[in-house]
């Protein structure tokens, strides 16, 4: 397919179609959950938002900024489709190109654009006293001379992070809830000291109507090692009956650790038992969380100190999850399912399952023992792969205690049928992701694994028929494998799984191929910010 030039910069020519891929869905809250004082508070948080936008921005690309307004100046084409991808780069293409040539480096701008992971973990190794500054969550790598320093966010966005603090130390004079006044107060401190565990803590005792996440938390963009935080925002707000409904699955999480398919050994049972859910409508979000595919549901803090100490928080974002299943979940399954399966489709089975997939990147293991007897997080030896495998492992381990919970009578609404026809059908929802992306990846793990075990297979008119159990028997053999690669931290064992199963096959992209017309996922527009 030939480019497009504008103005000196070659676009990609089909730049039209792509950016129709993620339409523009409007987002809104039920402004009666809120009161006057509180829709203050939100308004000082979208303020804080947008200055975490900008720093995400940066750690895609140091040239994004210029290129943002480059485009914008010029009326691009090519405009919408880049914010949409906080870049140049495709974010459901493998992250090819759109706008020029160059490919995005595998550590984004978290590292040095030349440097290779081979000269990084040799320096490393040469100079172990710098391997926490070097690989911490919170610092960008820069070349000093022959030597690599990490030089910490607080320091490296201080024009961003200190008017962001501001920002929420004035949300939090206003506000009249005290749990949020203190998570207020302690994030502010923590963007100007890097030290993120006594606000993690202070988040998960938040108790009222806003539900606020703001900081730097999820890994996926460090393609290189997994080991440097985006900053992202989610500005939500409770609702209160839809959360007290699903709190009882809570108090079930240590019988779920209990019940997975590894060996004792490896099960973790030190994790901290508080487990609060909630269900939120979103009102604003920015950074990480607004860039390609929409998060849904998010299961937070990702530190496991404050996991081992506190446990950890889910939250789903109902209102975005309703959009995506009404406009592009439930048209691809009826275009991916026999007729048979159907009228087995629901949406509660979809939002069970997010639930479960959250819950279930909470149970399994968390720090790990390597030979050496060093105690890691499991995501250090897994580096790169890691992203993929996690999520991975919570997809199917969200069926799999879901099954558990419909068999100990939690969950009644929808039966184990339900479940399995709408999450096959639901699985072409995330390859079309891209199999560059740790979700889209994981999918394809799971798709790939399920048709060798013939769990799914085609059927008549070119879909694909359910056999429920060999669904269980598969998704019970690779919650083990994965379970097993994280537990050992083996990465040429999860290296040999991806490499197998973790691409897109001919059959694949034929389904694709038919897929083409229906969007691949939404682009929110916030009205509560003044979006239209």
């Amino acid at each position: 397919m030939k480019t497009t030039t504008t103005n000196g910069l070659t676009i990609a020519p089909d730049i039209a179609q792509r950016t129709a891929q993620l339409p523009r869905t409007v987002i809104d809250y039920d402004r009666s959950l809120l009161n006057d004082n509180e829709r203050q508070v939100v308004a000082k948080l979208i303020e804080a938002s947008k200055l975490i936008d900008e720093i995400f921005w940066r750690q895609v690309s140091e040239d994004n900024p210029a290129l943002r307004d480059r485009l914008a100046k010029e009326n691009s084409p090519a405009y919408d489709y880049f914010v949409k991808n906080k870049g140049p780069w495709g974010r459901l293409k493998d992250d090819a190109p759109f706008i020029g040539t160059k490919r995005k480096p595998p550590g984004a701008a978290f590292y040095p654009e030349d440097m290779t992971n081979e000269e990084f973990e040799k320096y490393i190794g040469e100079h172990p006293d710098k391997k926490d500054e070097l690989q911490g969550l919170f610092t960008i790598v820069k070349r000093d001379g022959p030597a690599f320093v990490g030089v910490p966010y607080s320091a490296f966005y201080r024009d961003f992070l200190q008017p962001a603090a501001a920002r929420l130390r004035e949300a939090a004079a206003l506000t009249t809830n005290d749990s949020l006044k203190k998570f207020l107060n302690s994030r502010a401190d923590a963007f100007l000291s890097d030290n993120y565990r006594d606000s993690d803590m202070a988040w998960m005792d938040l108790n009222g109507p806003i539900e606020v996440v703001i900081g730097p938390y999820e890994v996926y963009e460090d393609n290189l090692f997994n080991y440097k935080a985006s900053f992202e925002s989610f500005v939500t707000v409770v609702d209160g009956p839809e959360s007290a409904k699903l709190g009882a699955y809570a108090h079930a999480l240590p019988d779920m650790e209990r019940n997975l398919p590894e060996p004792e050994q490896y099960k973790n049972l030190n994790r901290g038992t508080e487990s609060p859910i909630r269900v939120v409508q979103q009102i604003y979000s920015a950074g990480d969380a607004r860039r390609g595919v929409q998060t849904a549901a998010f299961n937070l803090p990702n530190d496991e100190w404050v996991r081992e100490k506190k446990g950890s928080k889910k939250v789903l974002i109902k209102n975005v999850m309703n959009a995506k299943f009404r406009q592009s979940g439930r048209p691809i399954a009826l275009r991916v399912l026999d007729l048979s399966l159907i009228n087995f489709l629901t949406f509660d089975a979809y939002f069970n399952h997010t639930l479960f997939h959250e819950l279930s990147h909470g149970l399994g293991p968390g720090f790990i023992t390597q030979p050496n007897g060093e105690r890691v997080e499991v995501r250090i030896p897994l580096k790169n792969l890691y992203s993929t495998i996690e999520e991975c492992k919570a997809d199917v381990l969200g069926v799999w205690n879901l099954l558990y919970a419909q068999q100990r009578g939690l969950v009644t609404s929808f039966d184990d049928r339900q479940l399995l026809a709408t999450y096959a059908g639901l699985m072409f929802r995330s390859t079309r992701f891209g199999v560059g992306e740790a979700h889209g990846r994981g999918t394809a793990v799971q798709w790939n694994w399920l048709r060798e075990h013939n769990a799914i297979g085609p059927v008549a008119g070119k879909k694909f028929g359910v056999d429920f159990t060999k669904m269980r028997d598969g998704i019970r053999d690779l919650a083990t494998e994965l379970l097993t690669i994280e537990a050992t931290g083996d990465y040429n064992r999860a290296n040999a799984l991806l490499e197998k199963y973790g691409k897109e096959t001919d059959e694949m992209r034929a389904v694709n191929a038919i897929l083409k017309d229906i969007p691949v996922d939404i682009w929110p527009v916030f009205p509560a910010a003044g979006e239209q």
